[in-house]
């Protein structure tokens, strides 16, 4: 079953979580989780694309109970797509210990925090407000080390680099420019995420769709920050919540109202629900 406005038929609504679907308090409101079982129920997958690791993501989707309706997990920024029916891995490209130990040297090159992942939880060397911020987030153990380097014998999915946000802003040119075999973007306003190049949320999207036999055009996607502009600029229809920083607006074709106000829900009332 699809859903249809006007000529317009969208098949996947794609959502961030993180300031996005989610209050500030991590919660999804009452009148998102409503309309949300409302699409799922009209046959419109529901996939929630986040720079979370995957299993921080998990609670959200039982909530939103992806499973019985066959859906997908995107995280990592893009880096791992994960089926829901089955607790699948179908696609994950991940950073070479050697990326990770180089991302490393320009940390400490920098004076930047660096963590990364394992099923040990999350690893640094150091402690700071920002990492403390991540663990809240996720609810990943903290794995803290003597030796970065010594810990992380193998690959992971992605690294983030943390410290205030006007000076990550220049770090953020500066990698870029030096190091352009990443993929390097700005997820919270202290968090430099970076994941193997070409990967991002909109090539994830691709995949799954393309997996699906949905096309771009049947696909909306909902977001708030940086790392979120690939897959705007990706569907169909994209779609910014109010709080997204003002240098990114004019890249959406819609703003709604804020993750606080229940921007998503009205995105789906609007497009999927009113036919």
């Amino acid at each position: 079953m699809t859903t249809e406005v006007g000529n317009m038929v969208y098949k996947m609504l794609v959502l961030d979580l993180d300031d996005t679907l989610l209050r500030e308090d991590y919660s999804i409101s009452e009148r998102n989780l409503d309309a949300l079982m409302k699409a799922q129920k009209r046959g419109v997958k529901v996939v929630l694309a986040s720079g979370r690791p995957t299993e921080a993501m998990y609670q959200f989707s039982k909530l939103l109970q992806l499973d019985m309706h066959d859906s997908y997990l995107i995280s990592y920024n893009g880096a791992r797509i994960t089926s829901m029916k089955n607790d699948e891995i179908i696609f994950e490209n991940s950073l070479s210990k050697e990326d990770i130990h180089s991302l490393y040297d320009f940390s400490v090159a920098n004076k930047l925090h660096i963590i990364t992942f394992s099923e040990k939880g999350v690893i640094s060397e150091t402690q700071s407000k920002y990492i403390d911020n991540e663990i809240q987030l996720t609810g990943m153990p903290h794995r803290l080390v003597p030796s970065f380097k010594e810990e992380v014998q193998f690959s992971a999915v992605k690294c983030i680099l943390l410290e205030d946000p006007d000076y990550l802003k220049v770090m953020e040119t500066k990698l870029k420019a030096e190091r352009p075999e990443f993929s390097v973007s700005i997820s919270k306003p202290f968090y430099l995420e970076v994941v193997p190049k070409g990967i991002d949320k909109a090539l994830s999207i691709d995949l799954l769709a393309k997996k699906l036999g949905i096309s771009t055009h049947e696909i909306i996607a909902v977001g708030n920050a940086g790392n979120d502009l690939t897959m705007i600029q990706y569907a169909g229809l994209g779609v910014w919540v109010d709080n997204v920083p003002d240098h990114l607006r004019h890249h959406a074709d819609l703003i709604v109202s804020s993750n606080e106000d229940d921007g998503v829900a009205e995105v789906v009332e609007k497009y999927i629900l009113s036919t």
